[in-house]
């Protein structure tokens, strides 16, 4: 059986849960921050950046670059710092003002190498922007949604599909544990308390 490795929480304050509609919320503070530098393109760091990409590309009327940097394979950690899996098109970068989107930055390390591979490819300016940022991860980005150093649960990586139910993802398990948090049925989202109850599997 694979152990699996997970980030350090030690830094943060406490818990957060953040559901769709507050996430909805802030991506339209976003556009309204961001709205005026006027961006041609959108690049959307995937997996979790591109929700905020795409909502902030919607809004914005403006087409979303897909990208994909990150330290995990499978959705599981194999890498201290993240790597490149999917690089933008030139074709789509030179020349046009870009917004470098993402979910959440720490160390900004992400967002960093995706804004130095858009002024690679002849930006004419180049910004990023984020849903969520720790404090230590504000100087990533010129435009921040929210910015807390709690563990942050978000309504998109929290739940996983496995043998037949959802159950909570093993990175949250052990992030509410780092915060001295028993995660719980009310952790889960879009399931009737009584039914998550019967279904949810917590691992001791």
């Amino acid at each position: 059986m694979t152990v699996e490795t997970f980030y350090s929480y030690e830094r943060r304050t406490g818990v957060r849960t953040v559901d769709w509609n507050e996430f909805y919320a802030i991506c339209k503070g976003l556009a309204l921050a961001v709205a005026p530098y006027q961006p041609d393109v959108i690049v959307g760091v995937a997996k979790g950046g591109l929700y905020a990409a795409t909502l902030l590309a919607h809004f914005l009327r403006v087409d979303i670059v897909p990208v994909a940097v990150t330290r995990r394979v499978d959705d599981r950690v194999v890498a201290d710092d993240p790597f490149w899996r999917i690089r933008p098109d030139a074709a789509l970068i030179h020349g046009k003002r870009v917004l470098v989107v993402d979910e959440i930055a720490g160390s900004g390390k992400t967002v960093g190498l995706v804004r130095a591979e858009a002024q690679r490819l002849g930006a004419a300016q180049v910004q990023v922007a984020l849903a969520f940022a720790h404090s230590w991860g504000t100087d990533a980005a010129e435009y921040i949604g929210l910015i807390s150093d709690d563990f942050l649960c978000l309504p998109w990586g929290r739940e996983i599909v496995q043998n037949g139910g959802f159950v909570m993802h093993p990175e949250y398990l052990h992030g509410l544990r780092a915060q001295g948090v028993q995660p719980g049925p009310e952790h889960l989202l879009g399931i009737a308390a009584v039914e998550a109850e019967k279904r949810m599997t917590i691992p001791q």
